[in-house]
């Protein structure tokens, strides 16, 4: 599939695993690729920064999403705060005392989790449907809002941003590129 990216697309895709390794995460998230696109140049750049989204303020909605993905509500739900437990390890053993451990990912090898893999294969869906042979970072952007329940998209509408205006602005901009 990546044969298929453009030069600006296979950015996005370096700039998703630094934004992994900078964020100590496991996986390539959808969040990351997220994050891939908005330090882009290209139209879905431009069009999540017309609307305030930046790498900057979308970073710490980023975190908050992985630290969501350990199910809070459930273990709240038996008595375990998870930012209680956080700050009295950090009180104990220091900042960052959770976070992975350093040199773990010095590889830069950091592997694509489920949704990341998925709003790729969404990508390329949506550059079919708008009969294109290429994926830029539009059609990532596109793919990345097409699920709603992508963290991705998760973190723009928490930031207020109208994902449905958003898509289609985003769509006449990957349209006007080609013509």
């Amino acid at each position: 599939m990546f044969e298929r990216f453009t030069d600006e697309a296979r950015s996005v895709v370096e700039r998703a695993r630094d934004e992994a390794l900078g964020l100590r995460a496991e996986r390539i998230g959808s969040e990351h690729v997220l994050l891939g696109v908005i330090a882009g140049q290209g139209p879905a750049a431009l069009a999540l920064r017309e609307r305030g989204v930046t790498a900057e303020n979308l970073r710490p909605r980023v975190a908050h999403l992985a630290e969501r993905s350990l199910d809070a509500e459930a273990l709240r739900s038996i008595g375990i705060d998870l930012a209680a437990v956080r700050e009295a390890t950090e009180d104990s053993f220091g900042t960052g005392a959770l976070d992975a451990p350093p040199g773990r990912f010095r590889s830069g090898r950091v592997p694509f989790g489920p949704d990341a893999k998925k709003s790729l294969e969404l990508a390329l869906r949506q550059a079919l449907r708008l009969g294109q042979k290429h994926i830029a970072d539009g059609h990532i952007l596109l793919g990345l809002l097409q699920d709603g329940r992508l963290p991705a998209a998760r973190a723009l509408a928490e930031a207020g941003v109208d994902l449905d205006a958003l898509r289609e602005d985003v769509e006449r901009r990957v349209l006007a590129r080609v013509a």
